[in-house]
C-alpha cells in the first residue's frame, strides 16, 4: 500500500505542478465552461439531464485523460525517466496502478466540480429567491459512476497502447483512432438493440445494465494490463 501510496503522490506532482501555473489554465477553462456558462445558458434544463448535458460530462473524462494517459508509459520511455521508476523498489502493480488512479481520479473530480458548481452559480443567479438541485438526485449518482467508469475504461485502454507504443504522439493517436472505433461500434449495437431492450427492461435496469457492462470492461481492461506491465520486458525494451 505505502508503493502504491508513493505512486500516487509522485504521479499527481507531475499532474499538477508541471509546467507550472499554465497547467490549471486547460482544466479552468474547462470548468468554467461547464460549470458556469453552459449552466446559465440551460438554466432550469441543466437541472434535467438532458442527453446533450450528460454527453458534455463525459466529454470532460474522456478529452483529459487522452491528453495525459498517452504518457503514461510512452512519455517515461521518451524522457528516460522510465529505467529509473523501473529500477526503485516500488512493485509493477503499484506503478500502473498509481498512474491509474490519478489519471482518472483527476478527470472525475473535475466532473463532480463542474457539477456542483453549476447547482451553486444556477441557485445564486435565480431570482426567484428558491433553491434547487438536480432531479432526480440518484440521476445525479448514475452520471457520476458513469463518468467514473467511462474514465476507466479509456485510461486501461490507454495504458496499454501507452506500452506498447514508442512515442507518446503515436499513443494518443492509436487512442483516439481506438475511441472513434469503440463509439461508433457501441453507437450502432445500441441504436439496433434500444427498441427491443426498452420493451423487457426499465430506465433503471437499462441503466445498471450499462454500469455493469461498463464496469465488466474496465475490469477485464486493467487485468490485461497488470498483466502486460512486466518490469523485465520494459527494461529490455
Amino acid at each position: 500500500m505505502s508503493d502504491l501510496w508513493t505512486m500516487i503522490w509522485k504521479e499527481s506532482k507531475d499532474l499538477l505542478f508541471q509546467g507550472g501555473w499554465r497547467a490549471f489554465i486547460r482544466p479552468g477553462i474547462v470548468i468554467g465552461m461547464m460549470g458556469i456558462v453552459l449552466p446559465l445558458q440551460m438554466r432550469a434544463d441543466w437541472f434535467t439531464f438532458s442527453p446533450i448535458e450528460i454527453t458534455l460530462v463525459i466529454f470532460i473524462s474522456f478529452f483529459f485523460i487522452l491528453n495525459f494517459i498517452g504518457d503514461a508509459i510512452a512519455g517515461e520511455h521518451e524522457r528516460h525517466t522510465l529505467e529509473t521508476l523501473l529500477a526503485s523498489r516500488i512493485s509493477d502493480r503499484a506503478i500502473l496502478l498509481g498512474k491509474v488512479i490519478v489519471t482518472v481520479g483527476y478527470a472525475w473530480i473535475m466532473v463532480i466540480v463542474s457539477m456542483l458548481l453549476g447547482a451553486l452559480v444556477l441557485n445564486v443567479t435565480n431570482r426567484t429567491g428558491s433553491w434547487t438541485f438536480y432531479t432526480p438526485f440518484g440521476l445525479l449518482i448514475y452520471v457520476f459512476i458513469l463518468s467514473l467508469l467511462t474514465s476507466l475504461l479509456v485510461a486501461n485502454g490507454g495504458v496499454l497502447i501507452s506500452l506498447h507504443s514508442p512515442t507518446v504522439r503515436q499513443a494518443q493517436q492509436t487512442l483516439i483512432l481506438c475511441t472513434l472505433v469503440f463509439g461508433v461500434v457501441v453507437g450502432l449495437g445500441l441504436n439496433a438493440m434500444a427498441a427491443s431492450l426498452f420493451l423487457v427492461l426499465s430506465n433503471n435496469q437499462i441503466l445498471l445494465l450499462i454500469l455493469a457492462v461498463l464496469a465488466t470492461i474496465d475490469a477485464i481492461l486493467l487485468g490485461i494490463a497488470l498483466a502486460s506491465f512486466k518490469r523485465s520486458r520494459l527494461i529490455l525494451s
